[in-house]
């Protein structure tokens, strides 16, 4: 069955960075685009970036662009999120998602950013 397990979450301080992954297991890895989004505290989830199954194409959300970075590594079945430049407003629960005929999530990271 298709599994997400995303690490890499914490606490950090605003300018800090992080590396989010992604495990993915039970499906063919690269023959999916994988996406990133977030839910912060009362508020919806929001899309952030989205990597193709290649790799070669990308694309973010207006609020991160610039700052973060999606990849992945089809040898590894895994895609990261390189988040860089961190703002309080980036604190939210990141998670992991690709879509086939039905949306699969994982249990999602805890990213904090505070002084």
């Amino acid at each position: 069955q298709v599994q997400l397990v995303e690490s890499g979450g914490g606490l950090v301080q605003p300018g800090g960075s992080l590396r989010l992954s992604c495990a993915a297991s039970g499906f063919s890895f690269s023959m999916y685009a994988m996406s990133w989004y977030r839910q912060a505290p009362g508020k919806e989830r929001e899309y952030v970036a989205r990597v193709t199954g290649s790799g070669y194409s990308t694309n973010y959300a207006h609020s991160v662009k610039g700052r973060f970075t999606i990849s992945r590594d089809n040898a590894r079945n895994t895609v990261y999120l390189q988040m860089n430049s961190l703002k309080p407003e980036d604190t939210a629960v990141y998670y992991c998602n690709v879509v086939m005929s039905y949306d699969y999530w994982g249990q999602g990271t805890q990213v904090t950013v505070s002084s």
